[in-house]
């Protein structure tokens, strides 16, 4: 058995705020409705779902170009990263996304592991450009420098 719901919150892989979902009668019992993320429709669920709407678009707001900022120091500072490497520029082990990391925390970039994208490890030494995905609109590309030590 299904029902109709109204989400007062985000939902990963269900929908967002307003949205008018069909879910089982048992996630809507056992999760959304204690969870505070979703309620059947009415008059006041609605109004309820608007204010949520207003507040959640000016967070959302407010974080973007809070991205954006940290987007524009982070594209014009780029870092360098020795490592020890052979007479053919291959390097003995790999940089990662920790060094990436850890290099930029050094810089006071507050940036997590899982927002670095980098396709394979760099291997070899040379400029390459690593994308960071700072917000869901906001992706800057960083250029590392991987130089011999």
């Amino acid at each position: 058995m299904s029902v109709e719901l109204t989400l007062l919150d985000n939902v990963n892989h269900l929908g967002e705020i307003g949205d008018v979902v069909k879910v089982t009668d048992g996630f809507a019992r056992n999760y959304l409705i204690p969870k505070g993320l979703a309620a059947k429709a009415n008059p006041g669920s609605l109004r309820q779902i608007e204010a949520r709407k207003r507040i959640r678009q000016t967070e959302y707001d407010k974080e973007v170009v809070s991205c954006n900022e940290l987007n524009e120091k982070i594209s014009s500072n780029p870092i360098t990263i020795p490592m020890q490497a052979g007479d053919n520029e291959k390097l003995y082990g790999s940089v990662t996304e920790q060094q990436i990391v850890d290099t930029l925390a050094e810089m006071n970039f507050n940036i997590e592991r899982k927002q670095v994208v980098l396709a394979e490890p760099i291997r070899k030494l040379g400029v390459f450009s690593v994308d960071i995905h700072l917000h869901r609109e906001v992706i800057t590309t960083l250029k590392v420098w991987v130089v011999k030590a």
